[in-house]
């Protein structure tokens, strides 16, 4: 090979079921495609998940292979479960042996543990991100053949005891978000240098308790001038959260596609310019999902956390106890959350300035920044 010959290294990426394994995966594969022009990389993930739209949507190579999990009650479904798992296994090692990738990363999911573990056995270099406080079962199972792990949480560590070395790393976050300008963000939504800027949101399908909570105390927001409110419902909850305003004596008035109810609430069914309201914001209530937590640490905002409580093993949770136990959140339970319970914890922040302050230093401080690079420098020492 001459001096000037130029190495195309090809990476098989993985990861899918759910947003929180599939936007991480595709950060990661951004990152590669900044970090070693012109490489080539192959998504794998399964033909119904989530991840069949997402990844072509964006120009990467997509292949499916057949992928299922174990039901936790009891199903006859979960007999068909071992011919499924052999199946995808010989269907990912056709595919690994085809495409030849110098390196396999994976992020979790059901379709992570075929794909992984054939490159595994295949003696490719692996390394797998995850996401949660609390580790997904697949990449705990991953975790005793692959080279390397990376976690988002400190708390994660102890759940990898084995040889992959696991390393914090953060979870990547959108470039948008780090580089948004609070000044800016802060005249653009209007908030003065005295107000106290509170965004919450329950993620892009919004929280049914979020949403009767906020609109509970709309009355108490009206009166506080000190305070301006930004709240995202979720598109499909606009409509019932206006309706829930109107029980309570509250009318609305639409202004370009926003509605103030009264004059410092702002309500939007979908907030499309999320790294905008992060910076502008002093305070952040809402759901404990680990993109969101990201995000929330990397802007170093205090949080008021309601952990969405059907998420699988409860994961949400153990992620919202990761800053609480770090005084960087408070938490209240989906069942016991209500309005008079949030105007109640807000009376209580709002009057202690300084335990904002304090609670903001920390969530700074559990912030990764450079999660992105510091996943792709545990993958370079692979290769």
């Amino acid at each position: 090979m001459s001096p000037d010959e130029v190495i195309i290294l090809r990476f098989i990426v993985t990861g899918g079921g759910t947003g929180g394994h599939i936007y991480p995966a595709l950060a990661i594969a951004g990152g590669m495609q900044q970090r070693y022009p012109g490489c080539r990389i192959m998504y794998v993930g399964t033909a119904r998940g989530l991840e069949s739209d997402l990844v072509p949507a964006v120009g990467i190579d997509f292949r499916a292979v057949r992928a299922v999990g174990i039901k936790r009650s009891l199903s006859l479904q979960n007999l068909k479960v071992p011919l499924e798992v052999v199946a995808g296994y010989r269907e990912a090692r056709r595919l690994i042996r085809s495409f030849a990738p110098d390196a396999v990363v994976g992020t979790g999911g059901y379709v992570c543990g075929p794909v992984v573990l054939a490159a595994a056995r295949m003696k490719i270099p692996t390394l797998i991100h995850e996401q949660n406080a609390l580790p997904g079962i697949t990449n705990r199972i991953l975790s005793r053949f692959v080279d390397r792990v990376a976690v988002t949480f400190e708390d994660s560590l102890k759940h990898f005891p084995g040889q992959a070395k696991p390393r914090l790393t953060g979870l990547p976050v959108r470039s948008e978000v780090l580089t948004a300008g609070r000044e800016a963000a802060r005249t653009k939504y209007s908030v003065k240098d005295e107000e106290l800027f509170v965004l919450s949101f329950g993620g892009s399908q919004g929280a049914r308790s979020i949403n009767s909570a906020v609109a509970s105390v709309a009355g108490w927001i009206a009166g506080r001038p000190d305070l301006k409110w930004l709240h995202v419902t979720g598109q499909g909850q606009y409509d019932s959260f206006m309706d829930m305003l109107k029980r309570k004596g509250d009318t609305p008035q639409q202004n370009r596609g926003a509605v103030e109810v009264p004059g410092n609430l702002i309500v939007q069914p979908y907030m499309y310019e999320m790294p905008d309201a992060l910076a502008a914001a002093d305070l952040v209530v809402g759901r404990a999902g680990a993109a969101s937590i990201a995000e929330i640490t990397v802007r170093g905002l205090p949080a008021l956390l309601v952990p969405f409580p059907y998420a699988t093993a409860n994961h949400q949770e153990h992620n919202a106890r990761a800053l609480v136990d770090r005084e960087a959140a408070v938490m209240i339970l989906d069942a016991e959350f209500s309005g008079t319970g949030l105007a109640a914890r807000l009376e209580e922040l709002l009057g202690e300035p300084e335990r904002l302050k304090a609670m903001a230093a920390s969530s700074r401080g559990l912030g990764k920044p450079r999660a992105l690079d510091d996943i792709l420098d545990a993958l370079a020492e692979l290769l």
